[in-house]
């Protein structure tokens, strides 16, 4: 099993999918409770939601599922929302603050250790080289992180979050225009698909991390509310008829910012 898989593409954006693996080493699932072996946390069906939206796109997913190791949180164990809940690096609960692992198991600092070589450390060092690659090739390149989460987390947030959930730390890991351009295209859908800039989820380590726009290496993430495209309880089912409605929405954004990437104003 590959830690991650790369589909490499010649334009300047790159997907990055941290979240839709659902890998877990038998041992590590024999030490899950019944909670955690739902593997509820997941991303369900990005990689589809987001397939042949930009045939251009280089696409970096992680096959391991966030309760190995969240491949999308600081490996050196910083919080991204200090005073709010969330979860950690290796997380102890799922998403709703319910323990995951048998008798409260954590994992010891070796064992954390080598989770980071193993399944983080991988996805990170592939994203690194792909950003740099297309970098090389267009003068900039564009990482659009791409998450999706259920509507109604009390645990997380209050009440229903908005279906786009655009996140840039406040404007400081992309230019302004990668931003707007993510925005216009987010607001001007349907009043059903809702938007909001900066809210709850302001961007996560990725975004912070490779978001350098002052070297013409941009972040942006999106976190998609999961009831715009399939039923969000289990077993999960992705709904084609709700998927076909906000695709065209995604396909609109990617097209805007290979289109504004390729035209030089970035570099």
């Amino acid at each position: 099993m590959n830690v991650c898989d790369v589909i490499h593409g010649n334009g300047p954006i790159v997907l990055g999918q941290p979240h839709g693996g659902r890998f877990v080493p038998d041992d590590l699932m024999a030490r899950l409770n019944v909670t955690g072996q739902k593997i509820a946390d997941t991303d369900w069906h990005i990689a589809r939601l987001y397939n042949g939206l930009l045939p251009s796109a280089t696409i970096v997913k992680s096959n391991v599922h966030r309760y190995v190791i969240d491949a999308n949180r600081d490996p050196g164990g910083l919080s991204l929302y200090p005073g709010h809940n969330t979860t950690n690096l290796c997380p102890t609960t799922d998403f709703d603050g319910k323990a995951i692992w048998k008798n409260g198991q954590t994992p010891s600092q070796d064992e954390l250790t080598s989770r980071i070589a193993r399944y983080h450390a991988p996805y990170h060092t592939a994203l690194q080289t792909e950003l740099e690659r297309v970098k090389t090739i267009h003068g900039c390149a564009i990482l659009f992180d791409c998450h999706s989460i259920r509507s109604n987390i009390s645990f997380l947030f209050d009440g229903i979050l908005p279906v786009f959930n655009i996140g840039t730390d406040s404007g400081k890991t992309c230019a302004s225009r990668i931003e707007s351009t993510v925005l216009e295209n987010c607001e001007a859908t349907s009043p059903a698909f809702d938007t909001v800039l900066n809210g709850r989820f302001k961007g996560g380590w990725t975004t912070r991390h490779y978001g350098q726009p002052e070297q013409g290496q941009h972040a942006i993430q999106l976190e998609i509310a999961q009831r715009a495209y399939m039923q969000e309880a289990e077993p999960w089912t992705y709904l084609q008829d709700r998927a076909d409605q906000i695709r065209p929405v995604l396909y609109g954004v990617l097209q805007d910012l290979d289109a504004l990437a390729r035209s030089g104003v970035l570099t």
